[in-house]
């Protein structure tokens, strides 16, 4: 038998190989478990009917021919018990004496009948989908494939299956004991319209930070330092977005290199926190000291929102690992393509679960009621979240996924927000998510970049993006708070990248500069990168103090990304993802340059100022119409001049725009239905390089000028003259 023959029984139809053990590891032929309980679903740790204990575990494998549990003991030796009961296509059974802490896998027996979509293996061991914490690394090495990767004859290679024993490369499940009534959590409870989003990385927000001990820096214990959650109270944000927490592994490729998956959008585990944020173990220690991180992030009044990948998994395409779905029911969680042996690849990584199947929307709200009632977190960014709403004809917004978020009476009720696209044909979805979801408005984040660069004739657009995008949220009783405007995010420029690089420069992820977007809208300013000019560190400061004022002064929901507010640099790489290294750490001690901290304390000012006027965070649609006692429009669009803007004047070209917030004339009212009242405002925005005088309606008080480092007099002034590319925020007594 040639070397290929031994590791593929062979390519054709007719040479399906029988599955056989690898000769060293041992037969299912442990003790047999108790019959147990098919549900719930996964490991739970219980007391069984005699008062001992032990763990139940169920597998859904509608397909398989038998299932073995594999327990691995503290020098990695596997036993393996096979799962004797199935019930509604659960195999299942409870072993008495299994405690927190043991790691355990599956191996499925089944059919390997790639072009029906059956790829069964029992040499690879599998992860339970349902895992509540998972132990060990992803080992990128040929055995982990179901099929042969190096077949010669290319184009049936996944038809070949490899008979290597996966289990010395891939992570193992841990059983957890996840006893909690979270009796002494208060969750904040923040409305939506009162929401700042604060976007960040567990990992990188504190792998430089001094005054976190060195022991708990990119670690969920040190994001619940008090000096962590100090910053975020000082800025005033509401809730911290995080970067994938579920558990997630490096592609191959990015090993290949000496990298990693730092971002962490390649999920293996939707139950499970990321073990290697864990300071205390990943043994079950990384549940408990993730709650702990959401304890006190609640106790400041801060909420806790994760990024959730559920569009597709670290399996990756056909010849990727087979880690866990792929193994369990091949069919019956991916989304096939025509011929049935690949996938329908709608997120660019390889696969897309198919969230037409029940099971797979029972995976998911499983995995986020999970998080909302064991875990304690008060809401959802989904990433590609169009991929989770395709039908068979593309994207419909009355699909079974987003009907049973609707309908169901917790997920309901935290916060949903869906980055609106993916990758497919008809998959640009922004303005078209239902009720009760918040959307990634990137129509915001060009129109806010290209009005600063001067890249728009006119100020048509960014009026309609001030004022809440009512052209893509008004239609379905949808509210301004249903735009999160942001500016910048993980995935591009930091805002500092954003005006100081016209390219981006992403060597570092040794792709040679093709990865990560050229359409960044950004300007240099005269200099690409760093420069010691003064005139242009001038500039750049200022345009960062426009594009954090015009964020924090806009209807809708703003999102800072972290660092921003204290000039965080990337040095031009605009798509990170692989970098952790100081390239994407926060850099704590941008705060002891007086520029950059006059920067993080304009940042705080703003979102105080937006807190504390709720004419500046309205949770209605502007009407336009005069109200009000003063007879006073709740919104109206000023000229330099200072009346009111004409159809001529919105058509004219020209880069100057002030804006009145009439704190009179509200539409909104108290729990009491009273009126409400408050102070009125006055935006002006001059996107041109020349100073432009600005005259008032009525007199004005100056309550920020980002042309000056500090604060303006405060002296009523009848008229402004605004510096080129700045922008003043006044205040009528």
């Amino acid at each position: 038998m040639t070397a290929w023959q031994e590791l593929g029984a062979g390519a054709g139809r007719q040479e399906r190989p029988a599955a056989r053990w690898n000769g060293s590891a041992p037969r299912p032929d442990a003790d047999p478990p108790w019959p147990g309980s098919w549900q719930p679903l996964g490991a739970r740790f219980r007391t069984d009917p005699e008062g001992g204990r032990g763990t139940n575990f169920a597998l859904w494998a509608p397909n398989a021919e038998a299932v073995d549990l594999c327990l691995f003991d503290e020098r990695g030796r596997e036993s393996r018990h096979r799962l004797a009961e199935q019930t509604y296509q659960t195999w299942h059974g409870y072993l008495p004496g299994v405690l927190p802490g043991t790691r355990y896998g599956f191996r499925v027996h089944g059919r390997w009948d790639p072009w029906t979509g059956a790829r069964h293996n029992p040499a690879k061991l599998l992860l339970d989908p349902y895992a509540r914490a998972i132990d060990g690394a992803y080992t990128a090495h040929d055995a982990t494939c179901a099929a042969v990767r190096n077949w010669p004859e290319r184009d049936v290679a996944d038809t070949v299956r490899d008979d290597r024993d996966s289990a010395p490369y891939v992570p193992k499940a841990v059983v957890v004991d996840d006893a909690d009534d979270w009796y002494d959590d208060q969750r904040p409870k923040t409305p939506w319209a009162e929401t700042v989003l604060y976007e960040l990385h567990v990992r990188g927000f504190t792998m430089r930070h001094p005054e976190v001990p060195p022991e708990l820096r990119g670690t969920y214990a040190g994001l619940a330092h008090p000096a962590a959650v100090g910053h975020l109270v000082r800025l005033g944000v509401t809730a911290v977005e995080l970067l994938p927490v579920h558990h997630h592994v490096s592609e191959d490729h990015l090993q290949a290199r000496g990298l990693v998956n730092y971002w962490g959008y390649n999920t293996l585990g939707y139950f499970a926190p990321h073990a290697g944020y864990a300071a205390t173990g990943s043994r079950g220690q990384q549940v408990g000291e993730f709650k702990r991180m959401v304890r006190a992030l609640h106790a400041a009044g801060i909420e806790v929102i994760l990024d959730v990948v559920y569009n597709h998994t670290a399996e990756q395409g056909v010849m990727g690992p087979a880690l866990s779905f792929r193994g369990i029911d091949n069919a019956g969680y991916y989304r096939p393509d025509r011929s049935r042996r690949g996938y329908a690849d709608y997120t660019g990584c390889g696969n897309t679960l198919d969230t037409r199947r029940p099971q797979v929307i029972r995976l998911i709200t499983d995995s986020l009621r999970y998080w909302v009632a064991e875990m304690g977190v008060d809401g959802f960014r989904f990433d590609l979240a169009a991929a989770l709403a395709r039908g068979g004809d593309g994207v419909e917004m009355e699909h079974p996924f987003l009907a049973a978020v609707s309908q169901d009476p917790l997920l309901s009720r935290v916060k949903l927000i869906a980055e609106p696209w993916d990758v497919g044909p008809g998959g640009y979805q922004v303005g078209g998510f239902p009720p009760l979801w918040g959307e990634w408005n990137d129509h915001y984040r060009d129109t806010v970049r290209d009005f600063w660069r001067g890249a728009r004739p006119d100020v048509r657009e960014l009026a309609t993006r001030l004022s809440g995008s009512s052209d893509l949220y008004q239609r379905g009783g949808r509210r301004p708070y249903a735009s999160v405007n942001f500016v910048t995010a993980h995935d591009g420029f930091t805002l500092r990248d954003l005006v100081s690089y016209d390219r981006k420069h992403n060597g570092a992820n040794g792709e040679d500069n093709r990865d990560g977007t050229d359409d960044n809208r950004s300007w240099n300013h005269g200099a690409e990168g760093e420069t010691d000019d003064p005139a242009v560190r001038a500039l750049r400061l200022r345009q960062l103090r426009n594009l954090l004022t015009t964020l924090l002064l806009s209807s809708g929901v703003p999102m800072l990304t972290a660092g921003d507010e204290m000039g965080r640099t990337q040095g031009g790489n605009n798509n990170a993802y692989c970098q952790d290294n100081e390239t994407s750490w926060l850099d704590w001690s941008l705060l002891d340059d007086p520029g950059w901290r006059s920067l993080a304390e304009l940042t705080a000012k703003l979102v105080h100022l937006r807190r504390a006027h709720p004419v500046l965070r309205q949770r209605a649609f502007f009407s336009g119409r005069p109200a009000g006692p003063d007879g006073q429009r709740d919104l109206a669009w000023l000229t330099p001049a200072g009346r009111e803007m004409t159809d001529a004047d919105w058509f004219s070209p020209g880069q100057a725009l002030a804006v009145r917030l009439s704190g009179s004339a509200m539409s909104e009212r108290d729990q009491r239905g009273r009126e409400l009242r408050d102070a009125s405002f006055l935006l002006l925005l001059n996107a041109a390089p020349e100073p432009r005088r600005f005259t008032l309606p009525a007199p004005h008080v100056p309550l920020l000028d980002t042309a000056l480092a500090g604060d303006p007099e405060p002296a009523e002034v009848t008229q402004v003259l605004l510096t080129g590319r700045s922008a003043v925020l006044l205040t009528a007594r």
